[in-house]
């Protein structure tokens, strides 16, 4: 099983910023790939940035640009920074992380963080 704890959520003015963590605990051990989705009311849960043990990413268009995700291997933490804070960025934003064992894939979610963009 593996842990994800989520911090960093809040309010914040159009053309803010944010950064949300993400710690993993647990079993962390063959986790391949950590990100970042948002859901916002009445849509579905969409991916914002993911990133690979690797260094690889992969984003929505609407982020690119303003958004960045690191990840800090040696704390098992992922960052997803948010700048130029758009009011259609509100949602709750949730972190996964993605593992393989003996062939099988396991996801796990954290408890999700809202962040709400307005004035």
């Amino acid at each position: 099983q593996v842990q994800l704890v989520e911090s960093g959520g809040g309010l914040v003015q159009p053309g803010g910023s944010l950064r949300l963590s993400c710690a993993a605990s647990g079993s962390i051990f063959s986790i391949y790939f950590m990100g970042w989705f948002r859901q916002a009311p009445g849509k579905q849960r969409e991916l914002v940035l993911g990133i690979t043990r690797g260094g690889d990413t992969n984003s929505a268009d609407s982020v690119k640009g303003r958004f960045t995700i690191s990840m800090n291997n040696a704390k098992n933490t992922v960052y997803l920074q948010m700048n130029s804070l758009k009011p259609e960025d509100t949602a709750v934003y949730y972190c996964k992380a993605s593992q393989i064992i003996a062939g099988t894939e396991y996801d796990y979610w954290g408890q999700g963080t809202q962040v709400t963009v307005s004035s």
